[in-house]
């Protein structure tokens, strides 16, 4: 009997759940994911946590110099293509990508991810922010690392952007460093920061080592074998 209202319990716990990520996903118009993790934090430590790093602290690596360079030297070899077989090859890569999931990580170690697609603009994802910032009314930004770099072009679509298929940004308020808002959280709604208790509803997504996106193959229709011309004879009629 205590097993059987044990199992009710569990199942009315999780059609709660089911309801909460339901009633967030109508009003963003969009399903995301919510978690803590340090490891994908700006900070490493609780002391720091609401504190963002100087500039200095993004400051290329021999390790990330030698990626710049050798990407820069892959980059020359496409220049021996042809301009045809760089624009084939590109469509290519971009009909095979079908998401680009983006990881938003704030100074407080909450992360939250979105799944958009390709085309889809980076303004979308502002004003997704938008809707679940505890103060949207605060300026704000978003950028990458390393370097750090703002992420400035709002109307370039993720694939350009190179979020495709998934990307990590960095958030941090527009605000002078002395101005107390610049530097407290929580950063998202509490209804928004409550989806970290409940289990995910988007696939969590490897970013080192990500799963291959489907190959389209393009079929190409053979035409018909043509049929054998029989030859005529060349010996004249009156020849027997």
């Amino acid at each position: 009997m205590a097993f059987k209202k044990v199992k009710v319990t569990e199942s009315m716990d999780a059609e709660k759940d089911k309801g909460k990520h339901a009633s967030v996903t109508e009003e963003l118009g969009r399903i995301i994911r919510v978690y803590r993790n340090s490891t994908l934090s700006v900070s490493s430590d609780a002391s720091s946590s609401s504190n963002e790093e100087a500039d200095d602290f993004y400051d290329l690596t021999p390790e990330d110099y030698y990626h710049i360079i050798s990407s820069k030297i892959g980059a020359k070899s496409q220049v021996l293509k042809t301009k045809k077989l760089r624009e084939a090859e590109a469509t290519a890569h971009r009909e095979r990508l079908t998401k680009a999931v983006v990881r938003v990580c704030f100074p407080d170690d909450y992360v939250m991810e979105a799944e958009f697609h390709p085309s889809e603009r980076i303004q979308v994802l502002m004003d997704l922010l938008n809707k679940v910032l505890a103060q949207p009314d605060l300026p704000f930004y978003l950028y990458t690392i390393p370097p750090k770099e703002k992420i400035k072009d709002m109307s370039m679509d993720f694939y350009l952007a190179g979020f495709a298929p998934g990307a990590i940004v960095y958030f941090s308020y527009d605000l002078p460093k002395d101005n107390p808002d610049a530097t407290t959280g929580p950063y998202l709604r509490s209804e928004i920061m409550s989806l970290h208790e409940l289990p995910p509803v988007l696939k969590n997504v490897d970013f080192v080592n990500p799963e291959p996106e489907p190959e389209i193959v393009k079929i190409i229709p053979t035409a018909p074998e043509p049929k054998p011309v029989s030859k005529k004879s060349t010996k004249p009629k009156w020849f027997k």
